[in-house]
């Protein structure tokens, strides 16, 4: 059977509800793919797609971000002593080095060990908050890097960008260590979810998104005959708009011009 070409615009955000469902698959296979890398030291220090991050350093990233969670204080800690270590850097890059310095000397094990305690917690501590609050409260507030999100909106990062953030390193991890990424329905709906924010914000010609691989699907962006067509592996769309170095072939077929158009698009991740 055929797969039908659904339109970009038209893929439904994630609810709250399937949201905690894709948190908690996301949780399970980045867990499972930090203790696949084991205790080789070897593995947890090689560099990654992040500039200046490791294996190990990305994995303090992430135990940082779900310790935040319940925990909001802490964040706010980590973005003022961040602009005081780094005055170079922006609110959001200050504050993830700050995340990283605090867990500088903790090995990569232990800290595949701390991501399976508070990873959990965080992502039960999105349950708890209102929807009111959710809605309402401006991720601009703490970092004026919302204002350029699809969606400046508590929300969005709790339905969207925390298991998007979570994901992709996931996928940086994998590509630096060679650990099998392996993907299944959660990764679809995360996927679905990064092609929205492209539609949302697309201005260019028609095109038509062919992606392949458990993650695929076919997208239209635009109204009416596509001007180009894309033929990609999912997870290197993905990559390639979250602005990552190439990592698998992007074809384009079809006007140059609106090829460079969608060459030149970026999601936020």
């Amino acid at each position: 059977m055929a797969t039908p070409t659904v339109s970009a615009r038209e893929i439904p955000r994630t609810s709250a509800a399937r949201a905690r469902e894709v948190n908690e698959a996301e949780i399970r296979a980045s867990l499972a793919t930090m203790r696949a890398l084991g205790a080789e030291t070897e593995a947890w220090s090689r560099p990654t797609a992040c500039a200046g991050w490791t294996v190990r350093d990305m994995v303090a990233h992430e135990v940082g971000q779900y310790e935040e969670l319940p925990k909001p204080w802490l964040m706010i800690s980590r973005i003022r002593r961040g602009r005081q270590a780094h005055p170079e850097l922006g609110p959001l890059d200050s504050h993830n080095a700050r995340q990283v310095e605090e867990r500088s000397d903790v090995p990569g094990p232990e800290l595949a060990a701390e991501f399976a305690r508070v990873a959990p917690r965080g992502a039960r501590s999105l349950r708890r908050m209102p929807a009111r609050v959710r809605k309402r409260m401006r991720v601009s507030l703490i970092f004026p890097e919302g204002k350029a999100l699809p969606e400046d909106s508590m929300d969005y990062m709790n339905s969207v960008l925390v298991a998007r953030d979570t994901w992709m390193h996931r996928v940086d991890i994998s590509d630096a260590t060679g650990v099998d990424l392996v993907l299944d329905d959660h990764d679809r709906e995360i996927m679905n979810q990064v092609v929205l924010d492209l539609a949302l914000d697309w201005t260019g010609p028609p095109c038509l998104l062919e992606l392949s691989g458990p993650a695929g699907g076919r997208h239209r962006l635009g109204s009416g005959p596509p001007a180009v067509v894309l033929r990609a592996d999912a997870i290197a769309f993905a990559r390639h708009l979250s602005g990552r170095p190439a990592r698998g072939e992007l074809v384009y077929e079809g006007d140059a011009d609106a090829a460079a158009a969608l060459d030149a698009a970026r999601v936020p991740f």
